[in-house]
């Protein structure tokens, strides 16, 4: 797993570069990075979403994932511990558990983190996720000053989330094809449009809640399409 723990250290070492622009940056500049990043996000999402061919299966794997997280109330859940966490930290950031999540979802949902941590899992060179590394430090910056420390804290689920996919991958990884890789991103830049759509403040969408449609279109793949 060193292409996750590398990850992880660049997302820390990016966040800290950031917090101390953050401090420094006048209010209008703080509001103008937060606006690109919305933008950003839509472009990575739609970019993501169009390379998708199994329409049928992300729409069906949308509504059962956002269903189902509905019912388990997932972003409810995970503000609750963000918001948890920034009173042990004692920290006055106001956009805390936004920036947590939102740094989490950009860091984790593309291809990258899911073809990178097969690779490395099955035993592979661990290129991809360290290239992705250096994306994400780099993006961590822009984050940071965005939203402030949550996106530090973020690198916490990325180590999880990624170093459990690469562990996954050791066992399972063979049995994971290439097309259902596409489509499982295809719908994660749905879940970044969502995203984009909450920074800039066009309409609130729980997009957490929709991260179960990702485990659900390996099962749909394999029942209907394969």
């Amino acid at each position: 797993m060193i292409g996750t723990f590398v990850n992880f250290g660049t997302v820390i070492l990016g966040s800290t570069i950031g917090l101390i622009i953050h401090r420094n940056l006048p209010i209008r500049y703080v509001q103008l990075v937060f606006q690109i990043m919305g933008l950003f996000t839509l472009v990575l999402g739609f970019k993501m979403a169009l390379e998708g061919q199994q329409l049928l299966v992300m729409i069906f794997s949308l509504v059962l994932g956002g269903l189902l997280g509905e019912v388990l109330k997932i972003e409810d859940w995970i503000n609750s511990l963000g918001n948890r966490v920034k009173r042990l930290t004692k920290s006055k950031n106001d956009s805390f558990s936004e920036g947590l999540i939102t740094a989490f979802l950009l860091f984790c949902v593309g291809s990258m983190t899911i073809l990178g941590a097969i690779e490395e899992g099955m035993g592979g060179n661990p290129e991809l996720l360290l290239v992705k590394s250096l994306m994400d430090g780099i993006s961590s910056i822009a984050l940071t000053v965005a939203f402030g420390v949550g996106v530090l804290f973020s690198a916490i689920p990325l180590l999880l989330f990624q170093g459990g996919l690469t562990l996954l991958a050791s066992q399972l990884g063979e049995f994971i094809d290439p097309v259902t890789i596409t489509e499982v991103t295809a719908v994660g830049g749905v879940i970044l449009i969502g995203l984009g759509i909450n920074l800039l403040e066009i309409k609130k969408i729980k997009v957490v809640n929709f991260l179960p449609a990702m485990l659900i279109v390996p099962l749909l793949m394999e029942l209907f399409v394969r």
